[in-house]
């Protein structure tokens, strides 16, 4: 039977290996790669070609792995099997991480597109991001009213806090759940958190940095990037995901100030952080509810607006309404689009 005729059984012939595969009499899907039984569901197509998932580039060889943590090790639950595929894959964050998070991610996406049959879930996920207590507000914190020019709030306090003390990074988080339109529970990923005081040491202001759009039309174009080069080279982009100034504060070119203040460090306590540099720095303004006013005045430049897409539009097409955002950039280096275009001299660490 050659690759992608059906069977008997309604099940397509497909394989780990090029094609290589066939299908037992009682209908089981059996790959001729270790002669090991290919968890594949009823009526999945054939994958012989390459694609990429979530920056990963997959095709026979490593659907065929996958394949081979399922088949040989029925008793592993979906989290053993997640966390051995990262290990399998040496796939860890700039910082050393084990990914396991995102290996289960892609998991549930494979098979989601019916690529692979895992096991029965047994228990919720231990994922701790889910369960984890938003810190309550300290009532220290003044919110009385503070309208007053800018250079009356300077000096600022700008410290990155994500690697800071314990007290800080409940500041921060508080400070976003319960005052940022769009609320916070925890970053995923690479990420570092600014919180900025004033000279009494009242919060003023805080930003988050995370990982980037993993597709975005206008922001790719403008780079000149294809998709195999925005997959190896998407963890050189940090997305600035929140930014808040306090409710309780007036003053005119703060924001602003403060973006400046962030855009002069952020490249260096990332690279201290992380092992690797940055080269552009970018953001999405709900233009229905912001101008973008301040990252117009810090000499951002708007590239486009988004299509109101989302990475969890379902594969069939059906897709999530969510808020057109217009697109801005700011490069941290003047031949940015040549280094984020340019070839690797080492295999690039994947989200």
């Amino acid at each position: 039977m050659r690759s992608g005729e059906t069977g008997a059984s309604g099940h397509r012939a497909g394989g780990v290996r090029g094609g290589e595969c066939a299908v037992q009499a009682d209908g089981k899907i059996v790959s001729l790669f270790a002669g090991l039984l290919l968890p594949l569901l009823p009526g999945s197509a054939c994958v012989n070609e390459i694609f990429t998932l979530q920056g990963r580039t997959l095709g026979p060889f490593e659907l065929g792995q996958v394949a081979q943590l399922i088949a040989q090790n029925p008793g592993w639950t979906r989290y053993r099997i997640s966390r051995e595929l990262a290990q399998l894959w040496d796939w860890r964050s700039g910082s050393g991480q084990l990914k396991d998070m995102a290996a289960r991610s892609l998991l549930l996406k494979l098979e989601r597109r019916g690529l692979i049959r895992l096991p029965a879930r047994r228990r919720a996920s231990p994922n701790r991001m889910r369960h984890k207590q938003v810190p309550a507000m300290d009532p220290r914190i003044s919110q009385e009213p503070l309208k007053t020019p800018l250079t009356n709030l300077l000096p600022l306090d700008l410290r990155e806090v994500s690697s800071a003390s314990p007290a800080d990074r409940a500041i921060f988080e508080a400070l976003l759940h319960q005052f940022h339109y769009l609320s916070y529970r925890s970053p995923v990923g690479e990420n570092l958190q600014y919180l900025a005081r004033e000279p009494t040491g009242r919060p003023v202001a805080c930003l988050l940095f995370g990982a980037a759009a993993w597709q975005c039309a206008d922001r790719d174009q403008h780079i000149g990037w294809d998709a195999t080069t925005r997959a190896a080279r998407l963890h050189l982009i940090t997305n600035n995901t929140r930014f808040l100034v306090m409710p309780w504060v007036d003053s005119r070119c703060l924001a602003s100030h403060v973006l400046g203040r962030v855009q002069r460090r952020i490249g260096s306590d990332w690279q201290r952080k992380y092992g690797h540099p940055i080269h552009l720095l970018e953001t999405f303004v709900e233009r229905e509810q912001f101008a973008g006013t301040c990252y117009q005045a810090a000499n951002w430049v708007r590239v486009g607006q988004t299509k109101g897409r989302t990475r969890q539009d379902a594969p069939d097409g059906q897709r999530h309404n969510v808020p057109i955002k217009d697109i801005y950039l700011f490069p941290l280096h003047r031949r940015f689009a040549q280094r984020l275009r340019e070839p690797l001299t080492h295999t690039p660490i994947r989200s």
